[in-house]
């Protein structure tokens, strides 16, 4: 009897934590979300979509390229207004602002300055947020209250053509960013309390990509593009464990971030194609192998969704595509074109695809060839920000507001 009491009480708790999830939905509290590979868990997708998503709010929150994340019902915004750049703490349900935090930054100048706010995605861990600024500026804060525990502009203004862009990552306290310019950069491991520089690596210049983290035996390493490598620097101590030559052809930058599968790197957005390599390790040394090359299809400012063996992407002439991961062949390329900037959404029964057009892209998850389902707008002007998807609900960032709709 009591056994069947208690199976009757663990269910009923499985349930309500299983009903919690489906109301709220998942965090984005970084880069592509909580695993950085743009998944999202138990979407559910309507039997026919609207041609018209269903808009909750709409807010001006400034300029700015930087995805928001959202973490325990808070949406944290970072922008730039009136010649600060403003970290905001949003309710996720209305928009309203709990708390704010601004500092002076000088302005995006030359070719960069069509992008005048943050390209960073804030990371949210530990109750914490950290958020690097265009300029470089590197901050913690409070992701409760706002406050602010520390803040490191050694590299402010030090940035590369189109400043800083790469979004930090987090583990074992320690948070990890590539600041400066060409001239002079480091890769900084910071201490997430404090902000004490724990070690700095340093070696060719940032790029507009943002690291990832790959593990062995336990051993953390942070794998992470410059402007002209890809490499693994041991997360513990900053030690180089590998490098491969990652050179950008003509007007191509490294903007693509690295995409990990366990051992297994794909990489793409240098002007030469897609490529897959394997780490290996053997007593204290590693070593990579390259696994396959696609020369013929690659991304300038997309990172591929790894997807059931097989990748999606947005090409750098702006067409959907899916890659045989395994081997490199092209399953399929769609011919409607799109824009070259743009971010994919693993939503389990569909894709989700959108690029500066501001026009919301749904697909079928297939590899025979390309099905698509909708297209949806849902912004006025350029959307750049990753759009975050949280049950039923969509966040979108535009050039200057935050929208929320709704999926029905």
């Amino acid at each position: 009897m009591k056994k069947g009491i208690k199976i009757i009480i663990v269910t009923g708790l499985l349930l309500i934590l299983h009903g919690l999830n489906s109301a709220f939905g998942q965090d984005w509290p970084q880069w592509r979300g909580s695993g950085r590979d743009s998944k999202v868990i138990g979407f559910k997708a309507p039997a026919t979509w609207p041609e018209e998503l269903t808009q909750q709010w709409k807010i001006n929150v400034g300029y700015g390229d930087a995805t928001p994340a959202l973490a325990k019902g808070k949406l944290y915004v970072f922008t730039r207004l009136e010649g600060n750049e403003v970290l905001q703490c949003l309710e996720a349900s209305t928009g309203k602002i709990i708390w704010k935090d601004s500092y002076p930054a000088d302005e995006v100048t030359g070719a960069a300055a069509r992008h005048p706010g943050p390209r960073s995605t804030p990371a949210v861990i530990n109750g914490k947020v950290i958020t690097i600024g265009a300029t470089g500026i590197i901050s913690c804060l409070d992701a409760e209250s706002g406050k602010l525990l520390w803040r490191n502009s050694d590299y402010a203004n030090m940035v590369p053509v189109f400043f800083t862009g790469m979004s930090p990552v987090v583990i074992d306290n320690k948070c990890f960013a590539h600041l400066g310019s060409a001239e002079s950069s480091a890769i900084i491991a910071f201490d997430l309390a404090s902000g004490r520089i724990v070690w700095k690596y340093k070696g060719d210049g940032p790029t507009y990509s943002s690291p990832d983290i790959m593990t062995f035996d336990n051993i953390k390493q942070v794998v992470m593009f410059t402007d002209k490598t890809l490499l693994g620097l041991s997360a513990g101590d900053g030690k180089l464990l590998w490098k491969i030559p990652a050179p950008v052809e003509r007007r191509f930058y490294n903007s693509s971030s690295p995409l990990i599968d366990g051992h297994k790197i794909f990489y793409t957005g240098q002007g030469l194609g897609s490529r897959a390599v394997n780490i290996t390790k053997k007593g204290n040394d590693y070593s990579v192998s390259e696994v396959w090359e696609n020369p013929a299809i690659g991304t300038t400012y997309n990172t591929p969704v790894l997807k059931d063996g097989f990748l999606f992407g947005l090409s750098n002439r702006g067409y959907l595509y899916c890659l045989n991961a395994s081997n490199g062949e092209t399953a399929w390329a769609d011919t409607i074109r799109h824009k070259a900037f743009g971010s994919i959404i693993d939503a389990g029964s569909v894709m989700l695809a959108l690029s500066s057009t501001s026009n919301l892209v749904v697909f079928k998850p297939e590899t025979d060839t390309y099905r698509q389902i909708a297209l949806i707008r849902v912004a006025e002007t350029p959307t750049y920000a990753h759009p975050l998807v949280s049950g039923n609900k969509i966040y979108i960032k535009d050039a200057e507001s935050l929208i929320l709709y709704t999926i029905e």
